[in-house]
């Protein structure tokens, strides 16, 4: 690549594809330098060392895979949204390892980009879980397990975990079809003795 294009975007874009395809601890200054065709002093120009470009990749990846899950959402309620946000988030983990395993990184205190591109996708599981009409805390411990249980399948899938010879879209499937039984009981529970739209107060 020529010296004369590069910026920021091109150097964050060439980490991301380095990240993805050998991995995020793979991704170094140094590699990335190389494969840029530039000194390593260079970078500096346009990135804030290996700490900013790391969070440059985080933010851009989390609003990307926040922006996949909305649209994967739109239109869908209930058991087929969370079937599709599911599928969706899978299929971009699998396609992005390096960028999704920087989604994990926590924002520092104080970086509002960073803060409001993490909550993004926490956003599009609690509209997916609206459906469910679960309140306060329930909503939450929801919110969490469906969080948890993608992101520990995924991991284990992206990292070579699986290692037994039984379909992983079979069990895939299963994980979301048993989260979604829960979260039917768990609705089941809370609208029982009145529906949740009226205007009663609930004990």
């Amino acid at each position: 690549m020529a010296r004369a294009g590069l910026s920021e975007e091109a150097v964050v874009v060439e980490a991301e594809r380095i990240a993805d395809d050998a991995g995020l601890p793979r991704l170094t200054l140094a590699a990335l330098a190389d494969s840029l065709g530039v000194r390593q002093p260079s970078l500096y120009k346009h990135i804030d060392g290996m700490k900013g470009l790391q969070r440059s990749i985080a933010v851009r990846a989390k609003t990307e895979l926040a922006d996949t899950l909305g649209r994967a959402a739109v239109g869908r309620a209930r058991g087929d949204a969370i079937r599709a946000v599911a599928r969706t988030y899978r299929q971009w983990a699998l396609e992005h390892p390096g960028r999704y395993a920087a989604t994990v990184r926590a924002p520092m205190p104080g970086d509002v980009e960073d803060e409001a591109a993490s909550a993004a996708a926490v956003k599009v599981v609690l509209d997916v879980l609206s459906g469910y009409h679960l309140d306060g805390d329930a909503a939450i411990d929801a919110t969490r397990t469906l969080r948890s249980a993608l992101h520990g399948f995924v991991s284990l899938e992206t990292s070579g975990g699986f290692g037994l010879p039984v379909n992983i879209d079979h069990s895939f499937k299963r994980l979301v079809d048993a989260l979604i039984t829960v979260f039917e009981i768990e609705a089941t529970r809370t609208t029982s003795g009145g529906d949740s739209h009226d205007h009663h107060h609930h004990p």
